[in-house]
C-alpha cells in the first residue's frame, strides 16, 4: 500500500521560510496605487511617466532588421561596440567630453539597473549617501541594499519653483559621505540644474573622496533654449561621476529597458564587476537597432521642441484653473500647487482628483523619505495631444 504524504507544512519549514526583509519599509508604490485607481475609475492617467504614443517606426524597423540579421545571441558583457562608440561620439559632440567606448561606456538594462549597480559597486556598510529630496523612488532602496545610510537634504520650493540649497548640502557632508546623487532634469519637480549649481557642486566635492551619481535620463528634455548641464561638461566632476542616461526616455520606448553609464575607466571597471553578475548583458537586437538609429541625430536634437510644445499646451490649458503652475524647465512633468482648490493632504487630493474629476496625478509627497505635504501634485504631459486635451477639459474648471 502506498505511503501517504502529508502536504501540511511542519513548524521547521515555516520557520525556514520566515525571512527578515532586506527592504522592510518598501510596500506598494504610489504609482501602482494611482494607476490601479485610474483604471478602476476610467480616469485619464497623467500619473505614471511614460508616453501613450508610439516610437518612430524607423527604430522598430532597425531592431527588427537586427533580429532578422541574426543578432540574437549574447552580446559582449559591456554592450555592443557599435552602440558604445555611438554614445561616446554623441557625448563628445554635445558635451565636449570624450569617453573611451571600450573602457568607459557600459550598456545597462535601463537606468534603474544603472543606478542600483552604481551604488552597489561604490557603497559599503557604514558609508553615507547624500540624496536630494524629492527623489526618484529607487534611490533609497538601492542604498539600503548596499548597506549604506541615506542622508537627506530637501529642496526649497517657492513660487519660482524648486531649488537645491547648496549650503545645506555642504553642511550634510561628513567623513563618511561616499556618494552624492543628483538628478537633472529633475523628476518629479521639472527643475534643472544651471551652471551655478554645477559650480556649487564642484566646490563641495573638491578635495574629497566623494563620488557622484548623476541621473540624466531626461537630458534631451530641457526647454526655453537652455542647455542641459551634464556633469560631462565639467572635467573635475566628470572625473568622479557615473553619468546615467536612458534610451527608453529619449526614444519613447520605456518598456525596452535600455540605458547606459559613462564613467572614468577606474569607476567603470568596478561598475562592470557588479554588472556582470547583476544582469550580465542587455538585449542584443535592441542594442544593434539603437546603434543604427543613433545616426539620426534629429531624433534627440528635436526632442526639446517636441516636448516643449506639449508642455505649453498643457500649461496653457490650466491657466484658467485655480492650479498654480510651478516652472517646468525640463523632463515631461508639470507640478502644480492646488492649495487654492483644496486643503486635502496630497495623497487624498490625488485620489479625489482621480475618482471625482477623472484625472490621475502623483502626489509629490510620495518622493520624500518621510511624506511631506506641500499641496503639490505632479502631472505627466508625455501624452498624445488628444489625451492632454481630454484631461484639460476636466481640470480647467477647478
Amino acid at each position: 500500500m502506498p505511503t501517504s504524504v502529508s502536504l501540511a507544512p511542519d513548524a521547521s519549514n515555516v520557520q525556514l521560510l520566515s525571512l527578515q526583509s532586506r527592504l522592510p519599509n518598501v510596500g506598494t508604490t504610489i504609482f501602482t496605487v494611482m494607476s490601479a485607481l485610474a483604471a478602476e475609475k476610467g480616469a485619464v492617467n497623467l500619473g505614471q511617466g511614460f508616453p501613450d504614443f508610439d516610437c518612430d517606426p524607423a527604430l522598430v524597423d532597425a531592431v527588427t532588421e537586427a533580429m532578422k540579421s541574426g543578432f540574437n545571441q549574447y552580446p559582449p558583457m559591456t554592450g555592443v561596440p557599435a552602440l558604445r562608440e555611438a554614445i561616446a561620439a554623441k557625448i563628445a559632440t554635445i558635451y565636449g567630453h570624450r569617453y573611451n567606448p571600450a573602457t568607459e561606456i557600459t550598456i545597462t538594462a535601463g537606468a534603474t539597473q544603472a543606478l542600483l549597480t552604481s551604488i552597489l559597486c561604490t557603497v559599503h556598510p557604514g558609508d553615507e549617501v547624500l540624496i536630494i529630496e524629492p527623489v526618484y523612488d529607487s534611490y533609497v532602496p538601492a542604498i539600503e541594499l548596499a548597506g549604506g545610510t541615506p542622508v537627506f537634504v530637501q529642496m526649497e520650493v517657492s513660487a519660482e519653483g524648486y531649488a537645491i540649497p547648496w549650503q545645506k548640502v555642504a553642511a550634510a557632508i561628513t567623513p563618511r559621505t561616499r556618494l552624492l546623487m543628483i538628478n537633472s532634469p529633475h523628476n518629479p519637480t521639472g527643475s534643472v540644474m544651471r551652471e551655478s549649481d554645477m559650480r556649487a557642486l564642484a566646490d563641495i566635492v573638491r578635495d574629497t573622496r566623494i563620488l557622484i551619481v548623476s541621473d540624466e535620463v531626461y537630458e534631451h528634455m530641457v526647454y526655453d533654449g537652455a542647455r542641459h548641464e551634464s556633469v560631462c561638461r565639467y572635467p573635475d566632476l566628470a572625473a568622479r561621476s557615473f553619468v546615467i542616461s536612458s534610451f527608453g526616455k529619449t526614444y519613447h520606448v520605456t518598456g525596452w529597458k535600455i540605458g547606459y553609464v559613462a564613467a572614468p575607466a577606474a569607476l567603470s571597471a568596478e561598475f562592470r564587476k557588479v554588472h556582470q553578475f547583476n544582469v550580465f548583458t542587455v538585449n542584443t537586437p535592441v542594442q544593434h537597432g539603437i546603434a543604427r538609429y543613433m545616426a539620426n541625430q534629429n531624433a534627440y536634437l528635436d526632442l526639446p521642441a517636441f516636448y516643449q510644445r506639449k508642455r505649453d499646451l498643457f500649461r496653457d490649458g490650466l491657466q484658467s484653473s485655480r492650479f498654480k503652475l510651478l516652472p517646468s524647465d525640463g523632463t515631461y512633468f508639470q507640478c502644480v500647487d492646488y492649495s487654492a482648490i483644496s486643503d486635502l493632504p496630497e495623497v487624498e487630493f490625488a485620489k479625489w482628483l482621480t475618482s471625482d474629476i477623472g484625472v490621475a496625478a502623483i502626489p509629490v509627497s510620495a518622493f520624500y523619505n518621510q511624506p511631506k505635504d506641500s499641496g503639490i501634485v505632479r502631472f505627466c504631459f508625455a501624452k498624445k495631444d488628444e489625451t492632454l486635451r481630454t484631461a484639460l477639459e476636466k481640470l480647467a474648471s477647478l
